[in-house]
């Protein structure tokens, strides 16, 4: 309010300012101020206003008077229409429990006393007395934290991408906390498991398994498979808390760089499939992102992440058995169990027993069969209906390269032409066009005795 005065009177100030020189005479005066009523002026709000003669010569007089003070607006003293004991009630119940909303606030009020004013005029108040939710919620401070080594903490997310083959991408990515090198990334047209682990599998490959791992809480980075891979490597699992999303900082940081660096170059009329934008990306991330100097490591990422050494890498073997996916099944008296539509025969001796069946998600045709953790051979299909998990759907493959033939523009473009051409029926011959007009002459007829005189004819004629 202090300042929005300030601006009004700045504003009458900078009308009058020359009307208060002694120098001018009555009929110049009288000029001025008739021309400054005549045209607008912006307001201190930034719109244009029109100020009267009356007015303008009052805040003369109140200039003269008072000075630059008195041009300021009085401060507005309304009488608050709420009782005092109502917002008196509103705050001890806002202090008892302070995650009490002031709409839940009013709905309380109503139900003791009849009566609650409207929740607005609740929450003003609260604002003026220091009481709003925002303002009691215990302050967190939330110190730098950084991994001490490669490797220790990788935090993983999800981007949102262009449409590129009229499909809308996703990139799902790990970031090394200590180093910010980009350890694994893959675009995809989903944000499920399947991309999720892609992703993942890539960044294994390369950089070696993470002591830790740091997600969100989407559909993707929950899920029983992920766990189970995780869990294979020797992977501890954090998952940031609802509502809460400190500690991703990074990541974040690292997603506005890709925004802001490789998304702005995307030319989805260039880049028209999954494998060209996943090239480029990766040609970015490796020969650009990671050899500049970070601001806040002062070093390149990947020097960072290679200072102690290249990283040890899981064998083949390690990495198949951590990305297969898993299913409990419990075997029927026949010695058979169904898995996703597909009926397999296990060992006899397994009747009655919950077993686990660990297969590749895009290959149904060979799936193993453990007990209590240990193998028992590879179960045998006998009824296949599906060849992959319900979710492991592939990329869409890329649209086929246009073949430029247009055949519709083409029978129009004939039809056209057909059109537009004209009969030549001067160099037609004769006997042609004598041969084109045929004339009927009726026959003559007597009306007295109603019988013809004589036959009609026909006969052939030129043009």
């Amino acid at each position: 309010m202090t300042d929005h005065a300030t601006d009004v009177a700045l504003f009458r100030y900078s009308l009058v300012r020359a009307l208060i020189d002694e120098s001018l005479t009555k009929a110049e005066r009288g000029r001025l101020v008739r021309a400054l009523a005549e045209r607008g002026h912006v307001g201190p709000g930034g719109a244009e206003v029109r100020v009267s003669r009356p007015t303008i010569d009052r805040w003369v007089r109140t200039l003269r008077n008072g000075g630059f003070e008195a041009l300021k607006p009085e401060a507005r003293h309304a009488n608050p229409r709420t009782p005092a004991e109502t917002l008196e009630l509103a705050e001890r119940l806002r202090r008892e429990r302070p995650e009490r909303t002031a709409a839940h606030i009013c709905e309380l009020m109503r139900t003791v006393s009849g009566w609650a004013p409207d929740e607005r005029t609740i929450q003003r108040h609260f604002v003026r007395a220091g009481l709003s939710r925002r303002e009691t919620r215990p302050k967190v401070a939330f110190g730098r934290f950084e991994a001490a080594r490669p490797n220790e903490l990788w935090t993983g997310d999800a981007l949102h991408g262009p449409l590129i083959g009229g499909h809308k991408t996703y990139l799902f990515c790990f970031i090394d906390d200590h180093s910010r090198v980009f350890c694994g990334y893959r675009w995809g047209y989903a944000e499920d498991t399947v991309r999720l682990e892609a992703a993942l599998r890539s960044g294994i490959e390369r950089r070696g398994v993470p002591e830790a791992a740091y997600l969100d809480n989407g559909s993707a980075m929950i899920s029983r498979q992920l766990l189970r891979a995780l869990a294979v490597l020797g992977v501890k699992l954090h998952h940031s808390e609802p509502g809460r999303p400190e500690g991703r900082g990074k990541i974040e940081r690292a997603f506005k760089t890709v925004r802001g660096q490789f998304l702005v170059e995307v030319d989805p009329a260039e880049v028209r499939t999954l494998d060209e934008l996943n090239s480029r990306f990766s040609a970015w991330v490796e020969s650009i992102y990671h050899r500049r100097v970070h601001s806040e490591t002062n070093e390149a990422p990947i020097e960072r992440f290679l200072a102690a050494g290249p990283p040890p890498i899981p064998s083949p073997a390690l990495l198949r058995e951590a990305f297969l996916w898993s299913e409990h099944r419990v075997v029927a008296k026949t010695g058979t169990v169904n898995l996703f539509g597909n009926r397999y025969e296990v060992d006899p001796a397994l009747m009655g027993r919950r077993i686990e069946l660990a297969f590749d998600p895009f290959d149904l045709g060979h799936v193993d069969v453990r007990f209590e953790g240990r193998p028992m051979g590879e179960a045998t299909a006998h009824v296949t209906r599906r060849h992959s998990h319900p979710r492991a759907v592939e990329d869409p493959a890329p649209p086929p390269e246009p073949t430029g033939i247009d055949y519709l523009g083409l029978v129009t473009a004939r039809h056209h032409e057909a059109l537009e051409q004209k009969i030549p029926y001067v160099e037609l011959p004769d006997s042609e066009i004598a041969s084109d007009i045929v004339v009927f002459h009726p026959p003559a007829w007597d009306l007295a005795t109603d019988q013809p005189i004589e036959d009609g004819s026909i006969e052939e004629e030129g043009r």
